[in-house]
């Protein structure tokens, strides 16, 4: 079953009549023994994955590094890179929901051997708890609404698959939605005690209003469950949910003005920073997203394979295998038409944000971490179902012929491979792109080798740059002229003036603009780097001068000019245009009995020092 029966209790029998969920003498489900686990052990189970991917996951995105770790170190530190989503005259990024982050991070300063790094660490693992918390609330609910054997397959769909491995505890409004979306439909699926619809409204506007404005459309499944069933009800149920959806609106409204406060403190000037996301999104005259690239429409399908691999497929086919086990239970006294409807409405969000973002021309990975909750709720569903299809022990039924040890296998088996192939692209993500993230120890540990104030330049690798916690002793990061052509980060003022509190965020500001155009002001002369960081690939580039191939004029091999730069430290980093896809997506071994075109092929990381 996909839903869980009401039970029966003595003589009780279930009523035909409809009753509301909110009702007084509405029956109180008993909890003993409706958890497969207990909550505290799929608590640090959640957190241990998480925990892992704090450690060891690379940073997928530039936007996080600079759009979110960048103005983090300019409230935390008073300098840092700024983008054109920061400047007062776009305002279209949340000052509150940096602030609440830059706190986090502060918090290490509490505790001894604290350096930037150690915060930059400390706030994934904050990332790493809150994200624990809202998967168990979620978890749990899943429990008590629908199965415990749903909540337990829920739990193996996240911790194993690399969506949960790169969005748990990544710096991106999206993850932060994410978390708040499973706090909020907890508190929508879990009835006891009432409906907890205004609860639910909060938090999907929490993660609205402070992450991502678009997440808070997979409310509206939630939000037409409770109008639904207030249509169903007497007069007195339906003035109740009235008062709970009031609740909401109001609390979103409120969400909005703290926001819009916040902000207004930090641009000086009122800007309802939600409202011009979605208009630079939607409503933009410029070509708004567009203008960093558009994808196919299969592109989410593709990403989700790779990320979920089984459980993508589940998900999909959640809703046929749930219509049709409703088809075939017909008559069955444990359904009733209330479970049924909750069940596709759980099914809903899933289905709902994947049709939206792949009619979106602009498509980006990060854009689907909202859904991962649902994406892993619907696999569980599916498994679910099917489980009690073929778990059927009629021996008057063909599947009840089948000797339970040759279930197990079948089923077992695909799990088993589900679980290597997350494993497998998890560590692959992190062994072969962590170079940016374990370059920079030499400028730390060696006081002797960086002075306070050095700049440290990146050329073609400005968007691989992790962030400026990597760089100690007021290090700067520069940008020397590459081949990219579109708008690169400047820089926050750092000009007191006013009350002296961070008066970046609100001066105006040169060379940004929202329409992608290189400005050449944001260059330096690499003669005046440091430091510079640079990938270099001699075996796709070939042997001889200049790598025996045409490198691009502002791309040079800066490693190979030893006259002038002398190597800091190099660390291995994946030459994914001479990589195999199937080494790419997966960990591949470097034995000998691995064929040469499926084996990885290798580049450096490196950082370079500008000779005397």
């Amino acid at each position: 079953m996909a839903t869980e029966a009401p039970r029966k209790t003595g003589q009780e029998t279930e009523k035909k009549k409809f009753v509301h969920p909110s009702a007084k003498h509405a029956r109180k489900k008993a909890i003993k023994n409706t958890f497969a686990i207990e909550p505290i052990s799929a608590f640090y189970i959640f957190l241990a994955a998480n925990v892992l991917a704090a450690l060891f996951a690379p940073i997928q995105d530039c936007d996080e590094t600079f759009n979110y770790w960048e103005p983090t170190h300019y409230l935390s530190h008073g300098y840092g890179l700024q983008t054109w989503e920061y400047s007062p005259e776009y305002a279209i990024r949340s000052w509150l929901y940096i602030a609440l982050h830059a706190f986090g991070a502060n918090l290490r300063r509490l505790l001894p051997h604290s350096s930037k790094v150690a915060e930059f660490y400390f706030l994934r693992y904050l990332l790493a708890l809150v994200c624990a918390l809202s998967q168990t609330l979620l978890w749990r609910a899943v429990c008590l609404a629908l199965n415990p054997r749903v909540g337990l397959i829920f739990i193996l769909a996240l911790i194993f698959s690399p969506g949960n491995f790169h969005a748990s505890t990544a710096y991106l409004p999206s993850s932060f939605a994410m978390y708040m979306v499973m706090i909020g439909t907890a508190a929508f699926m879990n009835w006891r005690g009432g409906l907890k619809t205004s609860q639910g409204m909060f938090w999907f506007a929490m993660g609205g209003v402070l992450g991502w404005p678009f997440s808070i459309a997979l409310c509206a499944p939630f939000v037409f469950e409770e109008v639904f069933f207030a249509m169903l009800s007497d007069k007195e149920r339906f003035f109740e949910s009235c008062i709970r959806l009031a609740r909401g609106v109001v609390a979103t409204i409120l969400l909005v003005v703290a926001d819009t406060a916040i902000n207004a403190f930090f641009y000086k000037k009122v800007e309802i920073v939600s409202w011009n996301i979605i208009k630079y999104n939607i409503f933009s005259s410029t070509g708004g997203p567009n203008l960093y690239g558009t994808e196919p429409w299969t592109f989410y399908f593709k990403n989700l394979l790779l990320n979920f691999n089984i459980w993508f497929i589940l998900a999909l086919l959640s809703l046929p295998l749930f219509l049709l086990q409703k088809l075939f239970s017909r008559g069955n006294p444990g359904e009733t038409f209330q479970s049924g409807l909750r069940t596709l409405v759980f099914l809903t969000p899933f289905y709902m944000w994947l049709g939206i973002f792949t009619l979106q021309p602009h498509k980006e990975e990060r854009f689907m971490y909202p859904a991962y909750p649902f994406l892993a709720l619907n696999a569980a569903l599916a498994l679910h179902i099917f489980l009690t299809l073929f778990g059927n022990a009629n021996p008057q039924s063909l599947i009840g012929r089948v000797p339970a040890k040759i279930k197990l296998v079948v089923i077992s088996l695909p799990l088993l491979a589900s679980i290597g192939l997350g494993v497998a692209r998890s560590w692959n993500l992190y062994s072969s792109y962590h170079a940016p993230l374990s370059l920079y120890t030499p400028l730390a540990s060696d006081e002797q080798l960086a002075g306070r104030g050095d700049t440290v330049c990146f050329g073609k690798d400005w968007y691989r740059f992790p962030t400026s916690f990597f760089l100690p002793r007021d290090m700067r990061a520069k940008f020397v002229r590459s081949e990219f052509r579109g708008l690169l980060p400047g820089e926050f003022s750092e000009a007191r003036t006013g009350f002296g509190f961070w008066s970046g965020t609100w001066l105006p500001t040169t060379g940004l603009n929202d329409r992608n155009e290189e400005d050449a002001g944001k260059y330096v002369d690499v003669r005046n780097c440091v430091f510079l960081v640079d990938s270099q690939f001699p075996e796709r580039w070939g042997q001889g001068e200049n790598g025996g191939k045409s490198l691009p004029l502002n791309e040079p091999d800066y490693a190979a000019d030893t006259e002038r730069w002398e190597t800091v430290k190099c660390v291995p980093f994946l030459d994914a245009e001479r990589t195999h896809f199937l080494a790419r997506a997966l960990w591949v071994p470097d034995w000998e009995v691995v064929p040469e075109k499926w084996k990885r092929k290798w580049g450096r990381h490196c950082l370079l020092k500008q000779k005397k």
